[in-house]
């Protein structure tokens, strides 16, 4: 900040001359017979101030530098061809050719990096000269005609405006919006993306021209899909069952309603440059397609209200010739398929993603497909009659492969309870860790140049959209080896947590439900649609939990009896009876702790009736613990200085009296038989607690989804709210008796000398209170654990009454996702040889493809941009030693 002023100093000494103030030229040999210097260069790293004549020797290498004149006082801009500098096409630097011809009026314009520029240009008229398109294309400048051209760009700022329209999603109006000539230079874009878009494909080097190219030729495909021929071994067909899966292909299915197209020109008017050759389907046949059956009725959904489905038809489209785009993706790694893309006339209709679908499927010979689509549960209904009614070159023999279809994971809850299993792809064998979102990843990219898109005419809006889909496509590919490597290293974690969670959770579940629950679960994975096989993930019924403790201290004292043992101080109360007495006083005195708020909450102008409401409530529970606590004296005489110390004895505070249970006795004289029978009892009470607290988390659970699905209005909700809220307390009185529980055996423990008692009761925390399906959880079902309340022994057994019904879902689920994390890893493993495979084989296809070059320049060694792309795909081969690498390192990991 202190330099401020020398900053601004120095900045205001480059509008003068600054310290160039010498009147002899510093580029001429003899000064002092020259002109002063007058002018400089605003581009030049070069400062000072040159004559005329050097400045124009100085820039016939660079005619679009900026040259400024001091006309005494300040500087102002002057033009290179004013100054008399002409540039000469096919000649070597300073030769001149003898019959040069000048440009249309001596008028040429060339647009750089920099600016504008009026440049004087003379063409060769020599009798072996090119034409003029191909003088201008020789030196660097892309003409704006191919006849008798008076506008170029030059190489360097279409590259640059390509590169920035990928970036930031400037439109050229943008880029150049102070431009006369913004429709030669946007024409001149359009060109230069379909010609670069023709030479990265190899068109260059086809003798059968760009006329030999074939449909989705040009698209960029993705080294990790199977590409049979290209990266798969060429036994893959022959694989087994148990491997066979591997080679299956990923496709997800989707429409952007963002890139709408505006009614502008005509194809007739406005052609597209490729027909087809990248990601847009060739529109002539597409659109006769559409036409034609413009008149079918589409079915309505019969999941939920499927907006995609039920309001095809009504989708307002005034104004517009396309209502957006459907595509069909590569579902794990998000790239724009070969013929995928298409306009949507109205609406997302079947029409439109079946012809696209099955287009793209005609450069895919694979035997396994895994097909995604939002609205999959619909849409493949009746396909394969659809796919009839299509040409007989997009028909897929759908009997000699092995389709699933899926509705991604985001989108999977707004469908049917029913869908949300068959459609699922978390518990679908087979398909890793795949979650078929691909397609709303890469919306946020595309969407921003909707805007300069929306105004573009048929032709030019697919031949924008085909080149910033190639531009996405070539950076998945060049972060390919980062992202499978970083996709592999958390496969692998989540594989061994989720099976360490799995390896816990099956300790559980006895035998007997482990055997039938497998093989419930293997017979519907390998019958997904078969509506006759039971599905395991849906839930039969609900049953109510009962305990048995009572019963069995109850048989132990009777047993005792028969044997002459009679360990009874009151002819109607034994020891067990006592203590369990008093752990129910316990209870009860919890549940009534809310007296105290509510006394608290009616405040001074409480009424007759409230108050003596909670006299009452207060006077039953002081009587009987007065009634318990004179028994408890003859089993406990140390209790009696306890109470009369105790400043709980009033009766307004009958809930906060203390029961002096063995285990609130700690250094106190106590029966050691009255410890255990509290201890079996408190363990006992630990684990039905647990249960009910369990029960009370499903009821919870189902009432709210309930309540979201089938409620409506302000009455209806208020009533589930008051059931949710009853479920709830019921809730808060289950985690404070297990709480009350669980501290009453940690307290007795030492006094028992108790070890490893735990088994698998723990601290009770909020963050353990999860259902076993947590509609509010935001882990995704793939990555989802379980809380240790579901894993104790006896979760699964009738006997108990537990909820064998959400524990059976929830130990397939918990199975699924085990497999899923494997198949996961398998499968990352296999895609990160496919692209090595498949950079192998594209490397020596470009080595190849230089051999065919047709038309090299004289002298040329063909195939040098051949050989580029070569070396740019063998510097990711394991083995090649070399020294830069263009793209990352994609070494497969060594697996632990």
């Amino acid at each position: 900040m202190n330099e401020r002023d020398f900053y601004i100093a120095e900045m205001l000494q480059h509008d003068g001359r600054g310290d160039h103030t010498s009147d002899i030229c510093p580029g001429c040999p003899c000064p002092a017979f020259t002109p002063p210097p007058r002018y400089r260069c605003q581009d030049c790293l070069d400062s000072p101030l040159y004559c005329g004549a050097c400045i124009i020797q100085n820039h016939i290498w660079l005619p679009t530098h900026h040259i400024e004149e001091w006309n005494g006082q300040f500087f102002r801009r002057v033009s290179l061809k004013d100054m008399g500098l002409r540039i000469q096409l096919s000649h070597a630097i300073g030769e001149w050719c003898i019959l040069p011809r000048r440009a249309f009026n001596n008028d040429f314009v060339l647009i750089d990096a920099n600016g504008i520029h009026d440049i004087g240009l003379d063409f060769c008229g020599c009798t072996t000269s090119q034409t003029h398109m191909k003088q201008l294309l020789q030196a660097g400048w892309f003409p704006s005609t191919s006849t008798d051209p008076r506008m170029a760009a030059t190489f360097r700022v279409l590259h640059h405006y390509h590169i920035l329209s990928f970036k930031s999603k400037v439109s050229a109006y943008e880029f150049y919006h102070s431009l006369d000539r913004y429709e030669s230079f946007m024409c001149m874009v359009r060109e230069w993306r379909h010609l670069v878009m023709l030479k990265r494909s190899g068109r260059g080097h086809d003798p059968g021209g760009v006329a030999g190219t074939s449909e989705g030729q040009c698209a960029v495909l993705c080294p990790a899909c199977p590409q049979p021929g290209k990266n798969l071994p060429d036994n893959w067909q022959d694989a087994p069952k148990a491997k066979s899966w591997l080679y299956g292909l990923f496709l997800a299915i989707d429409a952007n309603f963002h890139l709408k197209r505006c009614a502008v020109s005509l194809d007739e008017t406005d052609p597209s440059l490729s027909r087809g050759w990248a990601y847009f389907v060739e529109e002539k046949y597409y659109k006769s397609y559409i036409s034609d059956r413009a008149e079918d009725v589409q079915e309505k959904s019969t999941c939920s209200s499927h907006n995609a489905v039920n309001m095809a038809e009504t989708k307002l489209a005034q104004g517009l010739a396309a209502m957006g785009v459907g595509t069909v993706d590569c579902a794990r790694h998000n790239m724009k398929r070969p013929n995928g893309v298409g306009d949507l006339q109205k609406g997302e209709k079947y029409l439109n993603m079946d012809y696209l679908f099955f287009s793209t499927l005609r450069h895919s010979t694979v035997n396994v497909l895994n097909v995604s689509y939002d609205i999959a549960c619909q849409w493949h209904k009746h396909l394969w009659s659809r796919m009839l009614s299509l040409p007989p070159s997009h028909h897929l023999n759908f009997l000699a492969r092995t389709i699933h279809f899926f509705v991604p994971k985001f989108h999977l809850p707004a469908h049917i309870s029913k869908c949300q299993t068959i459609f699922s792809f978390n518990f679908t064998r087979f398909v890793g860790h795949t979650d078929g979102e691909a397609p709303e990843r890469g919306w946020s990219n595309i969407n921003p140049v909707a805007s300069s898109t929306k105004a573009m005419g048929p032709g030019c809006h697919r031949d924008t959209l085909d080149d910033h889909f190639g531009d996405w496509n070539w950076k998945k590919v060049v972060g390919l080896g980062s992202s499978l490597l970083l996709k592999m290293k958390e496969a692998q974690t989540e594989k061994a947590e989720h099976g360490a969670a799995f390896k816990e959770f099956d300790s559980v579940i006895t035998s007997e439900n482990h055997v039938a629950w497998k093989a419930e679960m293997e017979v519907w994975e390998e019958n997904p649609n078969d509506t006759t096989v039971t599905n395991p993930l849906q839930p039969k019924g609900i049953v109510i939990m009962q305990a048995s403790a009572h019963l069995s201290l109850a048989q132990l004292e009777a047993e005792e009896l028969e044997r002459g043992i009679d360990l009874s101080l009151h002819p109607d109360v034994s020891p067990s009876v006592l203590i369990a007495s008093g752990i129910d006083l316990e209870e009860e005195q919890s549940t009534r702790w809310r007296l105290k708020v509510v006394a608290e909450n009616i405040g001074i102008h409480a009424t007759d009736r409230q108050k003596l409401n909670i006299l009452h409530l207060r006077m039953s529970l002081r009587r009987k613990i007065e009634s318990w606590r004179r028994t408890q004296l003859l089993y406990v005489p140390s209790v009696q200085a306890l109470t009369n110390t105790s400043s709980t004895g009033g009766l307004d505070n009958a809930e906060l009296m203390k029961l002096w249970l063995p285990s609130a006795l700690h250094s106190i004289a106590c029966d050691s038989r009255l410890q255990h029978i509290e201890w079996e009892l408190r363990f006992a009470q630990a684990h039905d607690t647990l249960e009910e607290l369990r029960q009370c988390l499903h009821v919870h659970c189902s009432l709210l989804n309930f309540k979201r699905e089938w409620f409506h209005g302000q009455g209806a909700n208020t009533c589930a709210q008051n059931a949710l809220a009853r479920v709830h307390a019921r809730q808060v009185a289950c985690v404070k008796h297990y709480r009350a529980a669980w501290g009453a055996l940690k307290s007795l423990a030492p006094i028992l000398k108790k070890v490893d008692w735990h088994g698998r009761l723990q601290d009770l925390s909020d963050d353990d209170m999860k259902p076993l399906i947590d509609p509010f959880a935001t882990q995704g079902e793939g990555r989802r654990r379980l809380t240790w309340i579901w894993m104790m022994d006896g979760v699964d057994s009738h006997a108990d009454g537990g909820d064998v019904d959400g524990v059976r879902i929830e130990w397939c689920k918990s199975r699924a996702r085990v497999l899923h994390w494997a198949e996961e890893v398998d499968l990352l493993q296999e895609e990160m040889r496919w692209v090595l495979q498949f950079f192998n084989w594209q490397a020596n296809w470009w080595e190849e493809q230089g051999v065919l070059q047709v038309h090299p320049h004289d002298g040329e060694e063909p195939g040098a941009a051949a050989r580029r792309e070569a070396t740019a795909r063998e510097e990711n081969i394991p083995g090649n030693p070399a020294a830069v690498l263009l793209l990352p390192n994609l070494m497969i990991p060594e697996m632990p």
